[in-house]
């Protein structure tokens, strides 16, 4: 870590050099002058509208864009908040009108991300109705599940380490944030988006592995207490994210995929990648779930977490059992990263720090150290941020709610919904 830091403090004097320093926040900022953005596509029946002009004013700046010929458009600000959206009818094509219905000019707010996307239908005949109080619920029921389920497979291996190991690791959101960055490392080189999945999966099992056997294991060997540990993993969670920051930036990418348009399944109006995302979470954690269960390394796991010298005495290897759960809790951190990705959409530096407090909420309200629980205390965390905007609660408040419900378990229910209780003095 000290050689690491050396050399980042050895190359901050060259970049520094050789960039020149921000703008002030102008009305004529150039696109690319700042790092968040409001973006869309303009399409008409399937076909790319070009040369359409939208302005963004708010929040003391002003700029504007003009859609390119696939229909893209993106509008540069200088800070996250809100923003209002006017495209000026004037510059459609002819015989092209905005839907009945569409919301012109528009309001758009940041949330947890450096870029925000909208879209504004177009086609005579075609009216856009608000949606209604129902159809509103099930959808955020809907994606909640998903968010929920994306939120257990980085808790899960959360937890698996905590049970084996007890430490808490403020590291596992560079985990998260490794997966979607390599993925799209290697899908910007050429790599077929496969091979490119697979290397970001390998990545995060790659740097659970890393971590134990270099860091982890020599400090157990050592006898360090908890506490310690836990502030070593702070310690490594800020040089691993600003390593990142170094040679990835600070701007938001997109991956292969990642803008669709939602299909209808009834009432409930989904996202291909939401969809897609919810069906692996739940294939993967049953998965995880039968492993536990049935194999032994499952069972091993299972009894090195509930007492690791009586598992020791009874023949376990216990050092091989622990390498094996870093390297799944990676494996599986980085594929929930990956479709933290495609849900927020957006790959940033940062966001495995942004999603972390949502792990720890997962994990601290199923029960720390219980694979089941985590499960369980993700999808109710994700559900529950979910249903808060739709009782009125603004997008940009709905992820301190789950942390509010946490503190409420705790206070009533320490042990979490499927922990143990335990003597405490």
């Amino acid at each position: 870590m000290a050689l690491l830091v050396g050399l980042l403090l050895a190359f901050a004097p060259a970049a520094e050099a050789t960039t020149s320093p921000p703008p002030s926040p102008s009305s004529s900022a150039s696109p690319s002058q700042f790092q968040n953005t409001v973006s869309g596509f303009l399409r008409n029946n399937g076909q790319p509208l070009s040369g359409v002009k939208i302005t963004a004013k708010g929040n003391g700046f002003e700029g504007s864009a003009t859609s390119s010929a696939n229909g893209a458009w993106s509008i540069s600000v200088p800070s996250q908040g809100s923003y209002q959206l006017t495209l000026d009818e004037s510059t459609l094509p002819s015989g092209v009108k905005l839907a009945e219905g569409q919301e012109n000019p528009r309001t758009v707010t940041f949330n947890q991300t450096s870029n925000v996307s909208t879209i504004f239908a177009f086609g005579a005949g075609i009216t856009v109705h608000q949606q209604s109080f129902i159809g509103n619920l099930l959808n955020r029921l809907v994606a909640g599940l998903s968010f929920g389920l994306l939120l257990a497979l980085s808790a899960v291996g959360l937890s698996l380490i905590f049970g084996t190991t007890g430490l808490t690791n403020f590291a596992h959101g560079e985990m998260v944030t490794l997966g979607a960055i390599v993925v799209f490392s290697l899908s910007s080189i050429g790599a077929p988006f496969w091979l490119a999945i697979i290397g970001g999966l390998l990545s995060g099992a790659a740097f659970g592995y890393v971590q134990d056997a270099f860091l982890w294991k020599p400090l157990r060997r050592r006898g360090t207490a908890l506490v310690p540990m836990m502030i070593v993993s702070i310690g490594l969670a800020l040089a691993a994210r600003y390593v990142m920051l170094f040679f990835f930036g600070g701007a938001t990418q997109q991956l292969p995929g990642a803008q669709t348009t939602d299909i209808d399944l009834g009432p409930v109006s989904v996202s291909p990648n939401n969809l897609v995302s919810l069906l692996i979470s739940a294939v993967v954690i049953a998965l995880i779930g039968f492993l536990l269960l049935r194999t032994r390394i499952g069972k091993a796991t299972r009894a090195v977490a509930d007492n690791p010298a009586l598992a020791a005495a009874s023949g376990i290897d216990v050092d091989r059992v622990v390498r094996v759960v870093w390297v799944t809790g990676g494996l599986l951190a980085a594929l929930g990263g990956i479709l933290w990705a495609y849900y927020r959409p957006g790959v940033t530096f940062n966001m495995g720090q942004q999603i972390l407090l949502m792990i720890f909420a997962g994990v601290t309200l199923g029960g720390l150290g219980t694979v089941f629980g985590a499960l369980v205390g993700s999808v109710v965390v994700g559900i529950f941020v979910e249903l808060t905007t739709v009782f009125g609660l603004t997008s940009d408040l709905k992820y301190v709610g789950a942390l509010v419900v946490m503190i409420l378990v705790l206070l009533f229910r320490p042990q979490g919904i499927l922990g143990r209780r335990e003597r405490v003095g």
